[in-house]
């Protein structure tokens, strides 16, 4: 029987249950505070999710993959981080945060008018969002959220799963997770607005793709046989 990870400070479930209350915390107040009310189902609904996504994935993680995990739960600026991706990681963050205060907006002044059907949809769509960055954290031990080669840990190039069809898997995620929350919330504002942050991430990938065929071997003959980013057949 093989032994069990020892377990980080990080890997601890009342830390792994702090963090991520302090993560649904901070969506509950950029949601709710912009739309001044809690009378906004489709908020509900997406809380649920979330807090049945990060206790689990943390708890999994803590399990399963306890340096991932440590990994998972550093800042998104780090000293072994490209510098290049500190910019663009101080682009996308208050872009991203802005984004639930733009659908709260949206709610408190009624600017869209989703029907009830699409707002299911998109609660299906974030679902699958968050199935498929669970696939890519069991398949990729390396799945750092930040740029750079973790060469502590033997970082490798990860070829099965979801990376045996496109190179960049979480950002596959982020493109189901960025259709379906504004559709669940509601918001086609929300929804407008998930081009500007997949342009922000195709600047990363291709950035992140020069970094990793120079420093990871075995990662150009891999990009040469998985041809595409984020979509099959598209990019």
């Amino acid at each position: 029987m093989t032994a069990a990870p020892p377990e980080t400070a990080e890997g601890k479930p009342a830390r792994r249950s702090f963090r991520a209350l302090l993560w649904l915390g901070a969506f509950a107040l950029l949601l709710f505070v912009p739309a001044g009310t809690v009378r906004w189902p489709g908020a509900w609904v997406f809380l649920g999710i979330m807090a049945v996504a990060s206790f689990w994935g943390f708890a999994w993680l803590g399990r399963h993959d306890p340096e991932l995990l440590k990994e998972r739960m550093r800042p998104p600026f780090q000293r072994e981080q490209l510098p290049q991706d500190k910019l663009l990681m101080g682009t996308f963050l208050p872009l991203w945060l802005g984004w639930y205060v733009l659908m709260g907006l949206d709610r408190r002044l009624g600017w869209s008018s989703v029907p009830v059907s699409l707002q299911i949809l998109g609660a299906v769509l974030l679902c699958l969002g968050i199935r498929l960055s669970w696939q890519v954290l069991k398949e990729n031990s390396y799945a750092a959220p930040v740029v750079k080669v973790q060469k502590e840990r033997g970082h490798k190039v990860v070829t099965t799963g979801p990376y045996a069809y496109v190179r960049h898997p979480m950002y596959s995620s982020v493109i189901l997770i960025g259709a379906g929350v504004p559709l669940l919330l509601g918001s086609w504002w929300g929804l407008l607005a998930v081009p500007l942050f997949m342009l922000v991430l195709g600047v990363r990938a291709t950035m992140e793709e020069r970094m990793l065929k120079a420093e990871l071997e075995g990662y150009e003959d891999y990009s040469e046989r998985v041809r595409y980013r984020f979509v099959p057949l598209l990019w």
